[in-house]
């Protein structure tokens, strides 16, 4: 910084001296004077800033990656995909679909491809008949179309699914859940399960249905099998259908009407892919949980952060009062301190960004999941920082800059 006298050629005649200067770079080097010399102390005054910004970016960070995966999985299975399935009478009774409800939804122009199921209540699965009859594992029993898997949006994981043969025979698949809760990781030639009150073959297992995870937990059989075998009556009880995309809405408007026009008001009709995607906003909601912890973690950096440049300036009162005496004004000393706590702050805040976006890589990373870490994270994580340090380092900035030279230099 440096002071020159005015002379006649800027228009000033009183000999008065112009108000001293410091460049950016000067406050820079001064600001980092405390950091460089305290290192400890300004490390874990750091600390706690670094770890409420790592929480904020990690808990955004893994939300949305979470989300990300979870809306591509989606996409990638389609959004065009309605159920139907049977409601309630006026008396809260089930309601039953018509037998011809799978056939006139077909006739439905935009519709593609329709499949369906129908549940056998009074039947369950189990690994042989010596399993107690309550031991059920929530495995249901449904008889099924022939191309349900197409429909659902899964695949056959082991063996095959039902065919126009097998459909007419002792045989089952299984869904993935189901499969699991069995004790069946393949398809042996001659596995085969308790049904009801006989053996049925195992043809294949499913993978696991993202849009229909009723269908993991579920044993399917073929109608006629499950007509002939189990007594059925061949109503289904959900119907799954694909649409043209574009024509999603049009076609859910119509489906009760058409599923079953004596009584429309007993059919629900969903959309899987809506409730998945409303699920996730759902557990993206909950992160305001964890946003306040970290925000309370903020909070004490900026305790933290206080101290420390109270502290400081107490311990400084020498440097203070030898610079004001070489001229610098109250508004320099008082740009140092400043400059000095949003200096700390956005070190603490630079170690928390950078260590809640391993940990969000990590942890997408470990789980499969899309690793998306919104700008509004590492953004707001700067700029907390940035306003921790500006309302922390204030007060003692103020302070520092109301001491006089001779008050200051009392301490030499």
């Amino acid at each position: 910084m440096s002071r020159s006298r005015s002379n006649g050629s800027n228009g000033s005649s009183n000999g008065s001296l112009s108000p001293a200067r410091v460049r950016a770079r000067d406050v820079a080097r001064l600001a980092s004077i405390g950091i460089r010399t305290r290192k400890l102390r300004a490390g874990l005054s750091a600390l706690g800033i670094a770890i409420g910004v790592a929480a904020i970016v990690a808990v955004l960070g893994l939300s949305a990656s979470s989300e990300a995966g979870l809306l591509a999985e989606i996409n990638k299975l389609g959004t065009n995909l309605l159920t139907v399935t049977n409601g309630q009478t006026l008396f809260g009774q089930t309601a039953e679909l018509p037998k011809a409800a799978p056939g006139m939804i077909g006739r439905i122009g935009p519709v593609t491809n329709v499949q369906y199921v129908g549940a056998l209540d009074n039947d369950n699965a189990f690994r042989s008949p010596l399993i107690p009859s309550v031991d059920t594992n929530a495995i249901s029993v449904d008889a099924s179309s022939l191309e349900l898997p197409s429909a659902v949006g899964t695949t056959v994981a082991q063996g095959a699914y039902l065919n126009a043969a097998t459909a007419n025979e002792a045989v089952v698949v299984l869904g993935a859940a189901a499969a699991q809760r069995l004790g069946i990781d393949r398809v042996f030639p001659g596995e085969r399960i308790w049904v009801g009150d006989m053996w049925f073959y195992v043809a294949g297992i499913l993978n696991p249905a993202l849009l229909t995870p009723e269908v993991d937990s579920s044993v399917f059989i073929g109608f006629p099998a499950a007509e002939k075998y189990l007594g059925f009556d061949g109503h289904p009880s959900e119907i799954y259908l694909r649409t043209v995309t574009s024509q999603v809405t049009a076609v859910d408007n119509v489906l009760a009407a058409t599923a079953n026009p004596e009584n429309p008001s007993e059919v629900d009709v969903s959309q899987p892919s809506s409730a998945l995607t409303a699920e996730a906003e759902a557990k993206a909601a909950l992160n305001s949980l964890f946003l306040g912890l970290g925000g309370v973690s903020l909070l004490v950096g900026a305790v933290g952060v206080a101290n420390i440049m109270v502290i400081s300036v107490l311990e400084r009162r020498s440097e203070i009062g030898l610079r004001r005496a070489l001229g610098a004004t109250k508004g320099h000393v008082r740009m140092q301190f400043m400059a000095e706590a949003v200096l700390l702050s956005l070190l603490g805040g630079a170690i928390g960004v950078v260590a809640g976006a391993i940990a969000t890589a990590v942890y997408a990373s470990a789980n499969g999941e899309l690793v998306d870490i919104p700008a509004e994270a590492w953004a707001g994580g700067f700029g907390a920082a940035i306003l921790i340090g500006a309302v922390a380092g204030l007060m003692p900035a103020l302070r520092a800059a109301r001491m006089s030279p001779t008050e200051a230099l009392w301490s030499i």
